[in-house]
């Protein structure tokens, strides 16, 4: 992705006649892109904001075989998620990463029922889970990824054992039973190493954030939100992977709609800065059932802590926020977990909240709204599939199953699968990488490690970026300013957004200060060619997000998130 955002346009510009235009940048929609560009197919795709800024920015970043599923009967979800699993596991293993899950239990046989109402229907909220159907979900858990396993099998422990392993826990838990997931450390920016791979296979990819689609009597027509300019360009398909908006944007883009395709659902989390919570789990993730019956999870994450999730209906799909009902609710939770260790709204560093693009249902309670994921053909001037739920665990094989169609539309076969390809500095990746850099390239510990858990194998090429410029730290972070420039340069980061939060973590483990901002905001308006009033008015714009759907307050006084 060297090209620059103007020979981008440009190449459009000049022909803008694509196989398949890709409209939503979220991770469905960059992995049909990545998979079409492996077929050779000319595609376009296109974003209103940046790549993986909507649902795909507020994940619970587990990459999970769905264990609570089963209760729904959802066995070839179960199935598909986990071998998804393993291969994110296989080819992204610089982001992907085995979680030890726990869970807490203080009932025997309660919620027998729950599994059986599920397969038959059942839309309510089900019954406290107890020992017995947990082991029996497990034991299917484990029969389900059969002998090719790459996570160990699930174990019990009883009273004693677990209370020696997690003596903070609340102290009714009678038992309790460990099992193995996977857990994504930069999900944003998996995402756009999937962009990079997919442009440096195929010359004939475009990948456009920033910019949108629109449909009238007279054709389809790309608006660049950076430069306000306007092309005309076509399709014999549309993907629409709009998520939680694909009811408006496939009517917009000229679908004739017959039925409502999703329902939203709203969740949030919150990442504390809470060493003694973080001792407390151990390198687990607690994965416990409130009062309400609803399922919760805490994680230690990026050396913060991970809580969450709520699960509210939504009627509308829109950036959101976590309010302070579901931020109590969280707390309320965790503290009923840990009674012995003071969480507080203080701890929060950062909030993140997002609408799940789930499959219309009509059910009660919405722990019984299904995971899985499907393509519908829909009718218009331009044939649109349409890519209706999803989840990250499972964005290849949706893809797969969206490509798959687009292919049979264009009468063209499948050259490949995307299931065994490494993922940007997944390939070649190894545990001595840190130790590599430091040794060839003279690197510090902490410089190393920092540019392995962000580039994977590439670190070797973003140190050599950085060491030919006259490089600077920000202030009070890890990032220095060479490597914002390559943000700008290799991976199309714009806004200050697009820094901050997603091409790197500084936002989401709290390490925001007004300098900082200020200083990175600087270093964009150089390479963008920004003038002083829209510097200050970024700053002002991101300051102003940061606040309302983050909550961090920043202060010009004190310069630290508060």
């Amino acid at each position: 992705m060297s090209d620059t955002r103007q020979e981008r346009i440009d190449r459009i510009a000049a022909n803008g006649a694509f196989d398949v235009i890709v409209v939503g940048g979220g991770i469905n929609g960059i992995g049909v892109f990545h998979d079409l560009a492996q077929q050779g197919v000319r595609v376009l795709l296109v974003e209103m904001n940046d790549f993986c800024s909507g649902c795909s920015a507020a994940p619970s970043r587990m990459i999970h075989g769905g264990l609570r599923y089963l209760e729904n009967g959802e066995i070839s979800l179960v199935r598909e998620s986990l071998n998804e699993r393993d291969r994110l596991l296989r080819n992204a293993p610089h982001f992907v990463r085995p979680l030890p899950t726990t869970i807490p239990i203080d009932r025997l046989a309660s919620g027998m029922a729950n599994a059986a109402l599920g397969f038959l229907g059942f839309t309510g909220k089900p019954r406290p889970r107890g020992a017995l159907p947990i082991k029996l979900g497990l034991a299917l858990y484990d029969a389900i990824v059969g002998r090719n396993r790459m996570l160990p099998r699930h174990r019990f422990r009883g009273k004693a054992a677990t209370r020696a392993a997690w003596p903070a826990l609340r102290p009714d838990v009678r038992c309790s039973a460990t099992y193995h997931d996977a857990w994504i450390s930069h999900p944003e920016r998996l995402g756009m190493e999937l962009i990079g791979d997919a442009c440096a296979h195929n010359p004939e990819a475009v990948a456009l954030n920033y910019a949108r689609l629109s449909h009238a009597p007279e054709g389809l027509t790309l608006t660049d939100g950076e430069a306000d300019q306007r092309l005309a360009v076509s399709a014999k398909v549309i993907v629409n992977a709009t998520g939680a908006w694909i009811d408006q944007s496939a009517a917009s883009l000229g679908a004739k709609l017959s039925e409502r395709l999703v329902s939203g659902t709203k969740g949030s989390h919150l990442i504390l800065n809470n060493p003694a919570l973080m001792a407390a789990l151990d390198g687990h993730m607690i994965y416990y059932e409130h009062s309400d019956g609803r399922v919760c999870i805490v994680f230690p994450y990026l050396g913060r802590v991970l809580a969450g999730s709520t699960d509210l209906r939504v009627n509308e799909a829109g950036r959101t926020a976590c309010s302070d009902e579901e931020r109590d609710y969280i707390l309320g939770a965790l503290q009923a977990l840990f009674p012995a260790i003071p969480v507080a709204p203080d701890q929060i560093v950062y909030s993140y909240a997002g609408i799940r693009p789930l499959p219309f249902s009509e059910a009660n309670f919405t722990g019984r709204m299904s995971r899985g994921h499907a393509v519908r053909r829909l009718q218009g001037d331009v044939p649109q599939i349409g890519m209706v739920g999803g989840k990250w665990t499972t964005y290849r094989a949706f893809a797969e199953e969206a490509v798959d169609l687009v292919l049979q539309d264009l009468g063209r076969a499948r050259q490949g699968t995307t299931r065994d390809l490494p993922i940007g500095g997944g390939a070649g990746y190894s545990d001595r990488l840190a130790d590599d850099l430091m040794s060839r390239l003279g690197l510090t510990a902490t410089r190393a490690a920092h540019l392995v858990d962000l580039y994977g194998s590439n670190a070797g090429k973003v140190a050599a970026f950085c060491a030919a410029q006259n490089d600077q730290a920000l202030p009070g972070g890890t990032l220095t300013e060479a490597e914002v420039v390559w943000f700008i340069q290799q991976e199309q980061a714009l806004r200050l957004a697009d820094v901050l939060q997603r091409r790197s973590p500084l936002a989401i483990r709290g390490e925001l200060s007004v300098d900082l901002i200020t200083a990175t905001a600087r270093v964009i308006a150089r390479s963008c060619g920004w003038t002083e009033a829209r510097t200050k008015a970024e700053i002002t714009r991101f300051l102003s997000d940061l606040e309302i759907y983050h909550g961090v307050r920043l202060t010009q006084s004190e310069g630290t998130q508060s």
